[in-house]
């Protein structure tokens, strides 16, 4: 490949953050995977060539001031300070720590203070966002949730998510009102679920107003995004965010 196929092309959140909060979301687009991971894959667990998972990363590396703290993801709510551990968020108070999740349908959520002290991301799943993985998240950070930002980046979109109705009653055993963002399926018994939306109600129960980004659809969307449910064997997206200098 030449060097222009294999540059990234990064999201770049829309929100208001401070000057000293750097925040990207990679998309598919560049790096050197072959097919089906093709071409920005990120993940070393998902059956790619780790050579070119390893030069990805290095790709990545470039646009970051250290390297990221790769987590394994396990689908839960632990909330880590530090890589290479089994935990679905993580985050940093010391300029220059990348935290980083990573994603192909799943929700990446970003956070930063107003003041630009500390950032975190989570990788929140249905199983994850259910169980508290975002109030976690929070709790870690230590500030007051009107201090606090957050964006929701691509994810499963709301005409995609079909699940059982065991999610359904899962989110309403936590709260009555998550029911407004299940809408029924085609299929009888099913549900279309809306993860931004539950997404929301949450962070809007735990006191956080300043809430951006959604509207994606990484199924919908082959072209930017990789997509678990849509190709099953396929590689990840990563979200990052640290505190510039």
């Amino acid at each position: 490949m030449s060097a222009s196929n294999t540059t990234p092309n990064f999201l770049m959140p829309d929100w208001p953050a401070p000057d000293n909060v750097m925040a990207v979301m990679t998309t598919r687009t560049g790096g050197v995977s072959s097919a089906p991971y093709h071409g920005f894959n990120l993940g070393v667990h998902v059956g790619d060539d780790p050579a070119a998972v390893a030069q990805n990363r290095a790709i990545l590396r470039q646009h970051l001031p250290s390297e990221p703290k790769w987590l394994n993801q396990v689908h839960g709510i632990q909330v880590a300070t530090a890589g290479g551990c089994d935990a679905d968020a993580s985050y940093a108070t010391q300029a220059g720590e990348v935290c980083v999740i990573m994603t192909a349908d799943c929700l990446p959520v970003l956070f930063c203070d107003r003041a630009g002290t500390v950032v975190a991301a989570a990788h929140a799943g249905w199983r994850g966002l259910c169980n508290g993985v975002l109030e976690a998240t929070l709790q870690r950070m230590q500030r007051s949730p009107e201090d606090i930002m957050a964006w929701l980046g691509p994810a499963i979109g709301p005409q995609q998510f079909e699940v059982g109705p065991e999610v359904r009653e899962a989110f309403m055993a936590h709260d009555a009102s998550a029911a407004s963002a299940f809408k029924p399926a085609a299929e009888e018994g099913k549900w279309l679920a809306d993860i931004y939306a539950l997404a929301g109600q949450r962070l809007a129960a735990a006191g956080i107003g300043s809430i951006h980004g959604g509207g994606f659809c990484t199924v919908s969307d082959s072209r930017n995004f990789f997509s678990f449910r849509r190709e099953k064997q396929t590689g990840r997206m990563a979200a990052l965010i640290w505190l510039k200098s």
